[in-house]
């Protein structure tokens, strides 16, 4: 019962409707990090399912279930490209389709594709760390323009175009990182 009440109180319930409930945030793009890293420590520490080892079975799966529910809230959230699905989906469904019909962006991913094939083929880590750089200037802009359209039920289509964007950015970033740990060695 003691658990319960703890979880109703932090809001952590079956069926909480929206990630951002959980952190007591009101659902945008726009968040302070730190701010989110903090809460989420917070919550974790309340409903960790070491702190119920001397409770009953019922309470310890319901912690495990909260800690779960919170650890996949706080990934979301802390993540710019599934932050943006995130939102999208609570306006309406986002098509699984993760194709991005856009002649302009194909070109520049096919670019940045074969720069960082070259990068690899050179062993050039400095050369790596510039297009890092470049790459997260990149995924800023995307992100100020998610902000700046996301609401907005007229633009919606412009908002799924850019979070297509944020998520191939995101593996693009992912792959440099890859890469720069294996030159590193």
């Amino acid at each position: 019962m003691w658990l319960r009440r703890k979880l109703q109180r932090l809001r952590l319930i079956v069926g909480t409707p929206c990630h951002f409930a959980l952190f007591d945030l009101q659902p945008g793009f726009r968040l302070d990090l730190d701010a989110l890293a903090s809460r989420y420590r917070e919550l974790a520490r309340s409903v960790h399912p070491d702190r119920f080892a001397d409770a009953s079975e019922s309470e310890q799966r319901v912690a495990l279930e909260r800690s779960a529910s919170l650890n996949d809230a706080y990934q979301t959230l802390k993540s710019a490209p599934k932050r943006a699905r995130y939102l999208l989906a609570l306006k309406g469904e986002v098509p699984l389709e993760v194709t991005v019909h856009d002649p302009d962006f194909l070109m520049q991913q096919m670019q940045w594709r074969e720069e960082l094939e070259d990068l690899q083929d050179e062993a050039d880590l400095e050369g790596v760390a510039v297009f890092k750089r470049r790459l997260k200037v990149a995924q800023e802009e995307l992100n100020e323009s998610f902000a700046a359209c996301w609401d907005d039920a007229a633009q919606r289509e412009q908002a799924e175009r850019l979070m297509r964007r944020m998520q191939f950015l995101d593996k693009l970033s992912y792959e440099v990182r890859q890469l720069e740990e294996r030159l590193d060695d």
